[in-house]
């Protein structure tokens, strides 16, 4: 059949009015719906970071994993993700791209670095909201996620860097009827994993257990208990992770946080290295375009279980922050930050010399839909 150029134009305008419809649909909400089950989401965040150090190799600090690159616009993070949920089922499946991902995913197999969330739900029970989810899943961890637009600073803390972005498993978890109660248990492939390290035959295993009374207030404790490393080498670590956050006003919100952490000292031993972390971050709203938010944070991992830098104090670092957010659409902000280290002993490199500060500029564009 051939296309008269009447035929044509319907076609064309009806192409076009198909086009504005879903062009009119991403911009109204955060997501775009398929049918009653079935959302795609997407969200990419740009970033530009001035370190007063100056890397040569532009790597900056090897205990940051988002940001991380100096005097060059990058991607931190590019996510599409598909969501089904239903009644009794429900799965997530989100692929990745950008710094973030290439240093948070270093240890995995090529064919995983790519993946943010893979996982699927059941609910075994008619009357309450229990399910069993399994999968590559967001970590039950920390008042930070990787998704910079939905934290109150620009950059992630300390605490937040160095403990579990995500996590392999299964977990159990039920939420009260009244949405007040949610408490979880988990089994996981260890800390921060996908795959286990060579050598590696242990099982972690953690909680989550939130309460939030009322709808300005939320409060969470969080733990993982397990080995992550080879057998030969087992030792035992035990985390905890507890966090408040409260809307002190309409426009007044702030978090508080503590993240403490053991370890034994070698394999089969009675003695524990230590390591533990206190936060308090605070967000103004000015209006319904610009926002100002800080960070205190101390960071103390003496003895180097997760940050070694092999220098007679370890890691005792103080850190703070400040920044200055700008909504231009509901769904673009543009962020800029101000943050500094300060540590013990002169371990931020510069040139050929060690120093014992950091001070560093951050700006970032994040757009989601």
């Amino acid at each position: 059949m051939v296309n008269t150029p009447k035929l044509k134009v319907k076609k064309y305008l009806a192409i076009a009015a198909l086009s504005g419809l879903f062009l009119a649909k991403a911009q109204s909400s955060d997501s775009l719906k398929i049918g009653n089950k079935v959302t795609f989401s997407a969200y990419a965040e740009l970033f530009y970071t001035y370190d007063f150090n100056e890397p040569g190799n532009h790597m900056r600090q090897n205990f940051l994993y988002s940001y991380n690159r100096h005097n060059e616009m990058n991607l931190n993070l590019g996510l599409v993700k598909a969501n089904y949920q239903s009644e009794n089922i429900r799965a997530n499946l989100a692929l990745m791209a950008g710094t973030y991902a290439q240093d948070n995913m270093a240890a995995e197999q090529n064919a995983l670095r790519y993946i943010n969330e893979a996982n699927v739900g059941i609910r075994i029970s008619k009357n309450k909201n229990l399910w069993i989810d399994a999968g590559i899943m967001p970590s039950h961890i920390g008042w930070e996620s990787a998704i910079g637009k939905d934290n109150v600073n620009l950059t992630r803390s300390l605490a937040a860097e160095n403990s579990p972005y995500f996590e392999t498993g299964a977990k159990i978890s039920y939420t009260s009827d009244n949405g007040k109660w949610f408490v979880s248990g988990l089994v996981l492939n260890g800390w921060q994993r996908i795959a286990k390290p060579e050598g590696n035959q242990s099982i972690s295993f953690g909680h989550q257990l939130t309460y939030k009374p009322n709808d300005k207030i939320t409060l969470n404790s969080s733990s993982f208990i397990g080995n992550d490393k080879a057998k030969e080498d087992k030792r035992m670590r035990y985390f905890h992770d507890l966090y408040g956050s409260f809307q002190i006003t309409d426009q007044f919100y702030a978090v508080l946080g503590f993240d403490i952490g053991a370890e034994q000292k070698s394999k089969g031993s009675e003695q524990y290295n230590i390591w533990y972390s206190p936060n308090v971050l605070m967000k103004y709203q000015l209006d319904n375009k610009w926002a100002l938010a800080g960070r205190l944070e101390y960071y103390n991992d003496k003895n180097g279980v997760i940050i070694n830098t092999e220098t007679p104090n370890g890691f005792q670092t103080f850190g703070y922050s400040f920044n200055v957010d700008y909504a231009i659409f509901k769904n673009v902000v543009f962020r800029t930050e101000a943050r500094g280290f300060t540590s013990k002993d002169a371990i931020f490199a510069k040139n050929d010399e060690f120093r014992k500060g950091n001070f560093f500029i951050t700006s970032s564009l994040a757009v989601w839909f």
